[in-house]
């Protein structure tokens, strides 16, 4: 819903601010006060292209601004988000939506304070404001907007069987693709099969071991430099224990034991301290003697025998590894995650006779769905034009009717096997052609009135804006177009531009735009009327003298009946929603 519209130096509006309420909101004045500067502020906010002889003369820039309560569920979150201008977990409550627009004839589009394209703007704006007017797009222009106003028209039954069908449909493209790719690639999945039923063959009969890459680096390493590292054991040994050669010579565990012993022979407590740590460092001496005796030994059984065979297995490693991955690991896990490719392109006769199957039977009942699909929608298709055709009687179309077609689509769709149309024949003998053409701006503002009052809230929108809604009308006829947008009213927001007061009347917002002059240059000013004036607009809009006596009480019959008809109104809604409980 439109809380509030500010505009600047648009047409004759200097500057205006005008806050804006749920229900009905009409908007009147002379001609040529600027109420259709309302609605080109609402085109820019809206993204519509918006041509720069509309900035005020003087000025250097226009400027609209609009903040919108917006629905948490409303599609717009999806796009003000994409567009940085929203946070996705952010809270989602209002938009401030704003246009500028140069006298030169440059424009700038603002979502919430980040600048983005028109077309993002129009993209929020279009699933917030419905326009309905001789030069607006028309909401229900295309067939898949048409369809969707249809199938929600339909009610439970068809939305039921329409997720039934989607889901059917979705499963019949799932295995249908998979059958077309499987069967077009053939030969790569067989190639592909044979080169890693070889890969893995490869790698397992090697059994490479995680780490392995390296325990054989350092062993290789060992036996290229074997003499060195026997020299250094044996210098080690001969140094901690000696050797039978040289009994007699110092040795680190010798003298180490020495120690001790003199250590021991006083009796002191801290020289016994200190002894007990020696008999501690005896002890570690003694461990390095022998691993280094026995490193010794196991080079001497390790000749350049073994250093091959490391050198042979360090290759076949190398190999795998530069085919399927850096490291012995990453070899393992390439083989782990394509063995079920394998397995799963190794069967492929056996996946294709699956696929087949359930292909087949998707399709049966998805075309079976599709075929209930189709009479509900001609059925619904029916009763809405039935309904249409009625309110336009009453807003002075006698003649006019509205078809909906359901026709065959020749194939599975995403969306059934039909396509929706909705046809209007304005008059008799005019031929019945979509919605938008063939029909005057009046007429066409009309239609969609009883479209949306007969849609209700079945394909809403938050705002519906209506111009010459009520072109051509007049007497009982206004008075029904009064009633009808009354009544969408009462479900979504209605902004209504009129000259008929029997259409003001129904208003619970009235908003006037009064044109004055000052040095030479007309503006506008706009002013939402309290109750007690409203009564002296619309005596000026049925007489064009608002301070008349019989204008006035003849105003303020209008007023009295509209009330009296929202009270019906509201009593019907209430008997409805009581039925239903």
């Amino acid at each position: 819903m439109i809380e509030e519209i500010r505009i600047s130096d648009i047409g004759v509006i200097e500057e205006a601010s005008l806050e804006l309420s749920p229900g009905l909101t009409v908007l009147t004045g002379e001609t040529g006060a600027g109420k259709t500067m309302i609605l080109t502020a609402l085109s820019m906010i809206l993204g519509d292209k918006v041509e720069a002889a509309r900035v005020r003369v003087g000025s250097s820039k226009a400027g609209a601004e609009a903040i919108i309560a917006v629905p948490a569920e409303s599609p717009a979150w999806d796009v003000a988000v994409e567009a940085g201008a929203a946070e996705e977990d952010g809270p989602r409550e209002e938009l401030i939506l704003a246009r500028t627009l140069s006298a030169s004839g440059r424009s700038r589009a603002i979502v919430s304070g980040r600048t983005v394209p028109a077309a993002t703007l129009g993209e929020i704006g279009r699933s917030l404001v419905a326009v309905h007017g001789q030069t607006a797009q028309l909401r229900l222009a295309t067939a898949s907007a048409q369809r969707r106003a249809l199938d929600r028209f339909g009610g439970e039954e068809l939305a039921r069987v329409k997720a039934q069908y989607k889901a059917a449909f979705r499963a019949y493209e799932t295995a249908r693709a998979l059958h077309e790719e499987i069967s077009a690639t053939a030969r790569e999945r067989l190639l592909e099969a044979e080169q890693l039923r070889a890969a893995l063959k490869e790698i397992d009969a090697l059994d490479v071991q995680p780490g392995e890459d390296e325990a054989l680096k350092e062993a290789a390493l060992r036996l290229e430099n074997v003499e060195g590292l026997r020299r250094a054991g044996a210098l080690a040994g001969e140094a901690l224990t000696g050797t039978e050669d040289a009994s007699d010579a110092p040795t680190a565990l010798g003298l180490v034991e020495a120690a001790k012993r003199a250590l021991e022979s006083e009796e002191d407590p801290v020289l016994s301290r200190l002894a007990a740590r020696l008999e501690t460092v005896s002890a570690d001496l003694n461990d390095v003697a022998v691993e280094a005796a026995a490193f010794v030994t196991d080079l001497d059984t390790e000749g350049p025998q073994r250093l091959d065979e490391i050198q042979e297995r360090r290759a076949a490693i190398a190999h795998v590894t530069r085919r399927y991955g850096p490291t012995p690991e990453a070899v393992l896990a390439w083989a782990e995650e394509k063995r079920p490719r394998l397995e799963e392109i190794g069967n492929d006769d056996a996946t294709l006779e699956r696929l087949a199957a359930e292909r087949d039977a998707a399709h049966a009942e998805a075309t079976s769905l599709a075929s209930e699909l189709t009479a509900l929608r001609t059925q619904a298709g029916a009763e809405l034009a039935r309904r249409v055709s009625e309110e336009l009687a009453a807003l002075a179309m006698p003649s006019a009717r509205l078809t909906v077609e359901v026709t065959e689509a020749g194939a599975l769709t995403p969306h059934g096997a039909d396509v929706v149309a909705l046809l209007l024949a304005p008059h008799p003998g005019a031929p019945a052609l979509n919605l938008g053409k063939g029909a005057s701006g009046g007429e066409l503002s009309r239609v969609m009135l009883a479209l949306e009052v007969v849609l209700g809230t079945a394909d809403p929108v938050p705002t519906f804006v209506f111009d010459e809604v009520d072109a051509g009308v007049g007497g009982k006829a206004a008075v029904a177009v009064g009633q009808r947008l009354a009544m969408l009213a009462e479900h979504v927001q209605v902004i209504v531009v009129t000259h008929l007061p029997q259409v003001a009347a129904f208003a619970q917002t009235h908003v006037r735009i009064l044109k004055g002059e000052s040095e030479g240059v007309t503006s506008s000013d706009v002013r939402v009327l309290p109750a007690a004036e409203r009564v002296t607009e619309l005596a000026r809009m049925l007489a064009g003298h608002e301070t008349s006596d019989a204008a006035q009480a003849h105003a303020q019959e209008l007023l009295d009946d509209a009330a009296a008809f929202a009270a019906r109104s509201r009593e019907a809604t209430k008997k409805g929603q009581h039925r239903r409980a």
